[in-house]
């Protein structure tokens, strides 16, 4: 005490995978003192709501209009101009419910293009959630989806994602 340094513990606690129908195809827990257990069963429930929920903050999302002298500009820059109507050439895509926090723990969701939905849980303080959640995502790319043997929308069976997961994470944890 006195010397004005705070330990503060940053922990991934654990990553869902969920399929662009809702369903849970992948969980794993990386710190057994983290969160409290939860069922199989439990955890299917979860992964249904959260997609039924994020579907449903997608579509709340407010629309952008871009005013004429800002649609003109933005015609200047692109070669796809939506005329004098004030709405954006090409609105980003929706983006539903992106972050959950409580004084507990952080959910971070990335949802990809095809509507795959990675849920990754951590500590409340941890820093750069975006960039382990890129690499976690990359990981997926490498060994899951470029292994012949997975089959789309299906439950993610495969060992080398699981070790270079665990090992990434580890690594997160342990500094």
């Amino acid at each position: 005490m006195g010397h004005g340094y705070e330990f503060v513990v940053m922990t991934v606690f654990a990553l869902i995978i969920i399929n662009k129908a809702g369903g849970l195809i992948y969980n794993r827990t990386f710190h057994e003192g983290g969160l409290n257990k939860v069922s199989t069963n439990d955890l299917l429930v979860l992964a249904g709501t959260f997609h039924g929920v994020h579907a449903i903050t997608a579509r709340i999302n407010p629309l952008r209009h871009l005013s004429n002298n800002a649609n003109a500009a933005a015609g200047n820059r692109s070669s796809s101009s939506s005329g004098s109507l004030g709405l954006q050439a090409r609105p980003d895509p929706p983006a539903g419910l992106e972050v959950l926090e409580t004084e507990n723990f952080r959910m971070q969701c990335f949802c990809t293009l095809t509507g795959t939905k990675f849920l990754l849980f951590t500590d409340t303080a941890q820093a750069n959630v975006d960039v382990t959640m890129r690499r976690v995502y990359d990981m997926y790319a490498d060994y899951v989806m470029k292994n012949p043997f997975y089959q789309l929308e299906m439950p993610i069976r495969c060992d080398m994602f699981d070790r270079k997961l665990s090992s990434y994470i580890r690594e997160i944890n342990n500094r």
